[in-house]
């Protein structure tokens, strides 16, 4: 970037997303207290074969008394078993997942947490009657419910960002829409509907409602901190209304304008669909984002080349089943057309350079745990790239035959013996 300030590159767009939930959760007191909870709940369960046992079967019990009473439907699919797993900064949906889980095993894992301290010896049973009241507090479910209510609205985000074959314009509105949905769930009416789904969640598992009116009693934490703060105040404008906001912040922070404007202009470029995402204005203003290798008469240019290759690559049978930009490019060099629209081949080599890094690369970085282990600590540069080219690109290898390896071995050297 400071050799070339057109350098562009954009980061893990799902990895940002992650990041902006994380980072939420770290920098808002209310919902660092909520994940330091949750952690210490999932200590006190600490997911032993006991302790699993234990709320499959108190799950069981509860299943089986709501379809009495006809509160869950049976079915194919319907009600199936659910674990409590650790959520993972760097894990997309990892968080959501969880915070999903509790909710729905919540009369369960009550459960499990009263036995557990009744029965359980020290520290255990201490453990498990210090979270009991936490776990049974009106602040608890608030911020569950919360979290749940954020997360969700991201999850089809998060879940296109990771996608292979991402469609970025497809990522982009998407960005948009979830953006809405926090604003709109901010407004009064939202709140309202919010609260009210909180409040029937208390009642229907036993936790005590607080009166919005009141005064604002803090759990595991000391009152002089929060003098004077009423229930209302603290719950709305504090929790609600501090951890969307927030949420909105991080996400204009982390998918700023330029990258997101860079995105929609790459995505015209899409020869999909008989290059319906075709568009000469956004093609044009993409190659303005790239001063040092445009001038002024080239910029001038390309909208009259532009419109001569869009004619020709709808008319040419060749172009007609291309889906991706890589292969766009391939078939423009195959039939000899990069002499004829020199300018818009080099502005589509740019977008092909752009390393818009989707969730595949991230998952290249974790390969790298799995390649360099203990016994591989001191592997050579070379080496480890040859061992990941392979892990990564192993669904090519595979159909590799194995005599076919042998015989390169062979044939590489003489040997005493045939391989």
């Amino acid at each position: 970037m400071d050799e070339s300030p057109s350098a562009y590159y954009v980061h893990c767009f799902a990895h940002q997303l992650q990041l902006t939930l994380v980072s939420v959760a770290k920098e808002n007191i209310n919902c660092q207290w909520f994940f330091g909870q949750l952690a210490y709940l999932l200590n006190v369960l600490d997911m032993s074969c006991k302790k699993i046992c234990m709320l499959r079967i108190a799950q069981a019990e509860y299943m089986i008394e709501a379809l009495k009473l006809g509160e869950i439907e049976s079915g194919q699919g319907l009600n199936q078993e659910m674990g409590l797993a650790r959520p993972g900064d760097t894990r997309w949906g990892s968080h959501y997942r969880t915070v999903m889980h509790v909710m729905h095993l919540y009369p369960s894992i009550k459960k499990v947490i009263f036995r557990v301290g009744k029965e359980g010896k020290g520290a255990e049973a201490l453990g498990a009657q210090t979270m009991l009241r936490v776990f049974n507090s009106f602040e608890f479910v608030f911020l569950l419910h919360l979290m749940n209510e954020i997360f969700g609205y991201t999850n089809d985000l998060c879940n296109a960002l990771q996608k292979r074959e991402q469609d970025i314009v497809n990522a982009m509105d998407l960005l948009e829409f979830t953006k809405v949905e926090l604003d709109v769930l901010r407004k009064d009416a939202g709140w309202e509907e919010f609260l009210k789904n909180v409040t029937s969640f208390c009642e229907k598992h036993k936790v005590k409602v607080v009166d919005m009116d009141g005064k604002y009693i803090p759990i595991q934490r000391s009152a002089k901190f929060y003098r004077g703060a009423t229930n209302y105040h603290r719950f709305h404008a504090d929790m609600f209304l501090g951890v969307i906001d927030r949420q909105l912040v991080e996400l204009n922070n982390r998918f700023d304008e330029v990258n997101t404007e860079l995105l929609r202009c790459m995505a015209a470029f899409n020869p999909a669909n008989s290059f319906s995402a075709f568009d000469i204005e956004k093609l044009v203003k993409l190659a303005r984002f790239y001063p040092d290798d445009f001038d002024l008469e080239e910029i001038n240019q390309l909208r009259f080349q532009l419109r001569l290759y869009i004619a020709n690559v709808r008319n040419d049978e060749n172009f007609k089943n291309l889906k991706s930009l890589a292969e766009l490019s391939m078939m423009i060099v195959k039939r000899d057309m990069v002499s004829r629209y020199g300018i818009v081949y080099k502005l589509l080599k740019l977008v092909l350079v752009l390393p818009v890094a989707t969730a595949s690369v991230e998952r290249i970085f974790s390969a790298m745990n799995t390649i360099k282990n203990k016994l591989r600590s001191k592997m050579g540069q070379n080496f480890l790239n040859n061992c990941l080219t392979t892990f990564i690109e192993r669904e090519f290898f595979l159909q590799v035959k194995d005599e076919d390896i042998i015989k390169y071995f062979q044939a590489m050297k003489e040997r005493k013996v045939i391989l």
